[in-house]
This record gives C-alpha cells, structure tokens and sequence, in this order.
C-alpha cells in the first residue's frame, strides 16, 4: 500500500457506515472510524491532524443533518490548508450519495474540491476500484 489506511466514513445512516467499514476491512484497510453526521466527521477529522495522524481517506455522504458533506470538505480542506497539507499530501475524500444527481457530483468536485464521488449503495467491486485507483491496495 501507497498510503496510510486510517479511514474515516462520515454516514448518517449506522447501517450504511458499518457496511462500508466492513467492506473496507476486507479489502485489507483496518483503522476506521466512523461519525454519524458531517458536524462530528469534522470534528474527528480535526483531532486527528492536531494529533498529527490525519486521515488518509474519507468517506464523505453529502446529505445529512448538524452539518452536510459539501460544508464538512469545505471545512477539512481549510484545515489541511491552515495545516500547509497541500497536493499529494491531502487527505482521498471521496463523496457518497444516493442522489446520484450530476449538479451534486459537479458541485462536490469542483466547488468543494473533493478527491471523487460514489454512488450509493456502494458495492465490493466499485470500492476495490477506487481503492485501487488511490493507492489504498496491498500490492
């Protein structure tokens, strides 16, 4: 594996955020951890890198309550930025939703500059897909 495996899947839905970390300790990735809506995603978010153990992924869905995933990656990303995390050195967020709409998947890309988007529900193989494509594989 290229990069660190600390993982953080940021669901308001518990079945669909135990879902994913299953899947992800299948495909090898062991340290995740998981917040219930964008507000506590955030906030894990940043201890981890006043900690000095930022995430090296995350799984960001972009409609729930307290704060939505679009707020949520604007906000990590002025953090790494206040951290001087630039480039390669960023967190892989990567947006989840079910509403599959194109503006969103735009918006979330470009507005709030994301590292990639699925569409949920999410299944083994498009997930080994992108963890491949980032470099989170053994191999």
């Amino acid at each position: 594996m290229k990069r660190g495996q600390k993982t953080l899947v940021v669901d308001d839905d518990a079945m669909i955020a135990e879902t994913v970390e299953v899947m992800l300790n299948i495909q090898g990735v062991k340290d995740v951890t998981t917040a219930g809506n964008g507000l506590q995603g955030l906030n894990r978010f940043k201890e981890a890198l006043q900690a000095g153990t930022p995430f090296s992924l995350v799984f960001l869905d972009i409609v729930m309550p307290e704060m939505d995933g679009q707020a949520a990656l604007k906000r990590m990303r002025a953090l790494e930025s206040e951290a001087g995390i630039t480039g390669d050195a960023r967190s892989v967020i990567i947006m989840t939703t079910s509403l599959g709409s194109p503006e969103d998947m735009l918006e979330a890309l470009i507005e709030g500059d994301c590292t990639d988007y699925m569409v949920k529900p999410l299944d083994e193989g498009n997930l080994r897909g992108m963890l491949g494509k980032y470099g989170f594989l053994p191999g």
